[in-house]
């Protein structure tokens, strides 16, 4: 099979889960909540769960119900030292390099957090383009208009030769019902996963999946 273009998660799908950027960004988020809509500390994850799960993202969620300034807080959430969590990764940069496909960030963080962490890893110039919340508004991830707007913008027909590469198992699900190739990173389960082609504990196990497809 010949893979004709590539999108990448961002967060916790470039770099390990757990090393501080998503934990930062999350309490960021509890005390934007905390601030705008004068809730207790408790309540915070209950709501969030509860937009999580029907809008797909907190800030979906933030918008639709309280119409909240999106871009306000996408910069106050947004607002961490990058460069205490991340810093130059040379072999997820040879990896990507590669790699002589097209490749694309879709995310559900916004244009600049995306560059910021892209700068960090010193893989900025690997991609040619991200495709952020605000290129899907209002929709995001797992939404599957989303991955309708995405496929529209860059002329680009759903076929398995399509391929997503994120830390989320719904959003694999809904590219998979698009027909792309699935690739589940930061998980190894004993056994299949609905929607999900393929599953990597590391990013950098990514070549050793798509070499074997290809």
């Amino acid at each position: 099979m010949e893979f004709e273009v590539l999108f990448f998660d961002l967060d916790e799908t470039l770099y390990p889960a757990g090393n501080g950027v998503w934990e930062a960004i999350a309490e960021r988020i509890n005390l934007y909540i905390h601030q705008h809509l004068n809730l207790n500390w408790e309540e915070i994850p209950a709501l969030r769960n509860q937009y999580y799960s029907k809008y797909g993202t907190t800030l979906r969620g933030l918008e639709v119900v309280h119409q909240i300034d999106t871009q306000e807080y996408l910069r106050f959430v947004h607002d961490i030292p990058i460069s205490n969590y991340l810093q130059p990764n040379p072999q997820l940069r040879e990896m990507l390099l590669s790699f002589f496909q097209p490749k694309y960030i879709f995310t559900n963080a916004d244009h600049n957090h995306a560059r910021r962490v892209l700068k960090a890893l010193d893989i900025e110039d690997c991609f040619e383009g991200v495709l952020d919340v605000n290129s899907v508004s209002p929709y995001c991830k797992p939404q599957p208009e989303a991955y309708e707007i995405v496929l529209k913008q860059l002329d680009l027909t759903p076929s398995t030769q399509t391929v997503l590469i994120d830390d989320k198992v719904t959003n694999l699900q809904t590219a998979s019902r698009f027909g792309f190739f699935t690739v589940l990173v930061g998980h190894n389960s004993s056994g299949p996963v609905e929607g999900v082609n393929a599953q990597i504990s590391n990013i950098l196990d990514l070549s050793r999946v798509l070499n074997d497809k290809n």
